[in-house]
């Protein structure tokens, strides 16, 4: 229980805050509160790189796997994919990652998580989640042979 603190004051608290997910509204805050979005990934690349956006805001888009193991108690392993959106707007490295990155290729992406709606080709909107790159690191060219 918060006994100071009444349900009115924290309406009034939080009324501002609706319009700040996914938007850069502005507003005037005496005092700015610091917060972290950090994304860390290691992973392995889906499919080449796609350009996308226009020529005055282009975007190189790609998916990358990620993946982890866990075991039942039958003694069984599993190995769970789980699959990220990648998106680069940085200039320098949007052009190095669109020519040199290819699919099965091994890298680490430092970057934060973003949100937003996606149509679909049958008008349903959908919420999607992008990792927006500040880093990518390149490990290798090429997956392994097995």
């Amino acid at each position: 229980m918060f006994p100071a603190l009444r349900i009115p004051q924290i309406v009034r608290q939080f009324a501002g805050l609706q319009h700040l997910h996914s938007s850069a509204t502005q507003h005037n805050v005496q005092k700015q509160e610091k917060t972290i979005n950090q994304v860390t990934l290691l992973g392995r690349v889906g499919a080449d790189p796609q350009k996308r956006g226009s020529e005055e805001h282009p975007v190189i888009n790609f998916p990358l796997a990620t993946h982890y193991s866990y075991k039942y108690e039958s003694g069984d392993v599993l190995q769970r994919t789980d699959w990220h959106r990648v998106s680069i707007f940085k200039p320098g490295l949007r052009d190095t990652v669109y020519k040199f990155l290819k699919k099965g290729h091994r890298v680490y992406i430092t970057g934060k998580l973003s949100y937003g709606e996606v149509k679909m080709d049958d008008g349903q909107v959908r919420t999607a989640s992008t990792i927006i790159a500040d880093d990518v690191i390149f490990f290798q060219n090429a997956p392994p042979e097995h």
